[in-house]
């Protein structure tokens, strides 16, 4: 079973790596800027799932104006389906409650979209997701 912990500085190597292969070229684009900036305020919102040395996945959050928001998740492809991304997820999510945001939302975009049922099976409904129709802009305020 894959252990959900923080990123650490020494991840961000082989984290980069797994969203690169997981996530199409441009959605790669537009994630490794937002992850460099979320690191940069708020590396507590970035989380790792690993599997003995190996990082097998990778949840990027942030929050703004007390919301809440799910950015991006990654699972490596021989670990998906079996319950990492849900993980990633549920600890997440216990960050925002400790952080007493007043809603979460899910950010979905033109490269995520495929993602909507995965959402849905953790519960979340049609008034949680935000569409972003142009590149997330990742802010902490």
């Amino acid at each position: 079973m894959a252990c959900v912990r923080p990123f650490r500085l020494s991840d961000y190597a082989k984290a980069a790596d797994l969203l690169q292969d997981v996530l199409s070229e441009a959605c790669f684009e537009e994630t490794i800027e937002a992850f460099g900036r979320q690191l940069s305020w708020d590396s507590e919102l970035v989380l790792v799932a690993t599997e003995g040395q190996e990082i097998v996945g990778v949840i990027i959050g942030t929050i703004d104006d007390n919301d809440g928001y799910f950015y991006r998740i990654a699972v490596a492809r021989p670990y998906q389906r079996k319950g990492i991304g849900r993980s990633l997820i549920a600890e997440l999510g216990k960050r925002f409650a400790r952080r007493e945001v007043r809603k979460v939302w899910v950010t979905l975009d033109n490269h995520n979209e495929s993602f909507l049922p995965f959402y849905e099976s953790l519960g979340f409904g049609s008034m949680d997701f935000l569409r972003s129709v142009k590149r997330l802009r990742i802010v902490n305020g």
